[in-house]
């Protein structure tokens, strides 16, 4: 893929604390466009800025739009890796494809997130649990009316550096779980990370925000009975020594941090079971104790201990609203490889 490079010539002053989330954007951003006469073409990383777009261009109306989320840290040497690149590659294809978007040549995709963050390396931070958050991002702009196959499209990164998720320690959250509203079923977008997901989730989120949870607990949406995901996140429980996590039904996302986890704690000699999970059992486990640990894994948290579950009007408590041993093992490694404090003997860090 050949890319055009054009610099800003104002660059912006680059932020040192309070960075927040999603809140400070980098100077440049990547563009490229599709037609399906031309395939991918015009690749360039520019100045930030806005952009341009018909009315009727087709995100607007039928939301043909997916994305992606990783970071680029930097060592304790200065120098800056990105963490399975080619699994966030891999999965925006897998998205466009379900949504019949286009898809990008792997290595070119690759090439250009590689570029983009090699021209921003500069604003990739360097305090104690920071990072530079990626947002890779597709959708389709064919300018009329009426649902279609998309002619045009446009791919975007844009970034953002980040502050630590845990300025003030692994705190563990309470959760609700959800009986009304479901976030996807088999057969549908559950396993594509594309934006209706998100916002079909917004009415229990809020909700469940009102009374005093973090997030929700979703089940599956044709029987209402077996655990899928955590807010956002994917979902793990340590039941009884074993971990047990939801298996990929086709409407969970393929989470990269829980391909992660897995294979982290496997290593370690955990047995690890990717099956269906019903809430009874879950319910029964809290109530005879036998739920040791729970947990969400995302790129954002990496983990979020879970230390209460609200169902049916009764709250549990799990390991005494603790971070388990577990859940803090999965972070100090999973952490200790994306920001190069621990040997990588995955092979997952691709240095830029």
């Amino acid at each position: 893929m050949e890319i055009k490079i054009t610099k800003t010539t104002t660059p912006k002053v680059k932020p040192t604390e309070n960075l927040g989330f999603g809140k400070t954007f980098t100077d440049h951003m990547f563009v490229a466009e599709y037609t399906r006469d031309k395939g991918w073409h015009d690749a360039k990383i520019i100045p930030f800025g806005n952009l341009s777009m018909h009315p009727a261009a087709t995100v607007f109306h039928y939301g043909a739009e997916i994305f992606e989320g990783m970071k680029a840290y930097r060592r304790a040497d200065g120098k800056v890796q990105l963490f399975r690149p080619l699994e966030n590659v891999k999965r925006m294809n897998n998205s466009a494809e379900r949504l019949r978007l286009p898809i990008m040549p792997e290595e070119d995709m690759l090439e250009a997130i590689k570029t983009f963050v090699e021209v921003e390396k500069d604003w990739v931070p360097s305090n104690e649990g920071e990072s530079l958050y990626i947002r890779p991002f597709l959708f389709g702009n064919d300018e009329t009316l009426g649902v279609h196959s998309i002619n045009r499209s446009t791919f975007v990164i844009i970034a953002s550096p980040s502050g630590s998720y845990y300025p003030e320690g692994i705190n563990p959250v309470k959760i609700m779980i959800e009986k009304d509203d479901v976030r996807a079923v088999r057969g549908g977008t559950g396993f594509a990370k594309c934006g209706g997901n998100y916002a079909a989730a917004n009415r229990a989120g809020e909700n469940a925000e009102k009374k005093g949870f973090t997030q929700v607990l979703w089940l599956d949406g044709v029987e209402r009975k077996y655990i899928e995901e955590v807010g956002a996140m994917n979902v793990m429980f340590k039941i009884n020594g074993e971990i047990i996590t939801p298996a990929l039904t086709g409407s969970i996302l393929p989470g990269i941090t829980r391909k992660s986890c897995i294979e982290v704690l496997r290593k370690e000699g955990y047995t690890v079971t990717e099956r269906l999970l019903s809430v009874d059992e879950l319910t029964e486990a809290m109530e005879n104790g036998t739920l040791e640990e729970a947990w969400g894994c995302g790129t954002a948290a990496v983990v979020s201990p879970i230390g209460e579950l609200f169902y049916d009007d009764k709250k549990y408590t799990i390991n005494n609203m603790e971070i388990g041993e577990v859940t803090q093992k999965l972070y100090n490694i999973l952490t200790g490889i994306q920001w190069g404090k621990v040997e990588d003997t995955f092979g997952w860090t691709v240095e830029i």
